[in-house]
């Protein structure tokens, strides 16, 4: 089995359902500010003030945030159950690695149907555009070799 074609057992989905939003998405935005404190992802001025829902869809998680000026905070609960976010992605966990290491841009994930972007066009594209551009850290790009061979 290649490393593209990986998929979490379906058990994994049954209890990321369970687990709430807030609690799931605090791994994601401590990566998310520890790469923003090396410099390494920069939030570009049009995220500014955005929420977002990212889906994992194999592990059934739902990651709720906010761009606050540049740093990224849990949506809290009263936000998240009267709005929803201004940009929604969902893929398998796989793709949204393959996406944050480089492996693969998100046009590419997008036309294979892997990566669906939902809500406020043209801040998907603005986040398309950010990630394709930023620049991994060098332990990312190194895991990403050799999940590939």
């Amino acid at each position: 089995m290649q490393f593209s074609d990986f998929r979490f057992p379906l058990v994994f989905s049954q209890i990321g359902k369970h687990l709430p939003s807030p609690i799931a998405s605090l791994p994601l935005l401590a990566m998310l500010e520890l790469a923003r404190q090396r410099e390494w992802l920069i939030a570009p001025e049009a995220l500014y003030g955005k929420s977002f829902l990212i889906t994992i869809e194999d592990l059934g998680l739902q990651l709720r945030f906010v761009c606050d000026q540049g740093k990224f905070k849990p949506q809290m609960a009263s936000q998240s159950s009267q709005s929803i976010a201004d940009v929604r992605l969902s893929a398998l966990a796989v793709d949204f690695f393959q996406l944050a290491s480089g492996m693969e841009d998100a046009d590419t994930l997008f036309f294979r149907r892997k990566l669906k972007i939902e809500g406020d066009t043209e801040l998907g594209v603005a986040v398309k555009y950010w990630l394709d551009a930023s620049e991994r850290p060098a332990w990312l790009n190194n895991l990403a070799s050799k999940l590939a061979n």
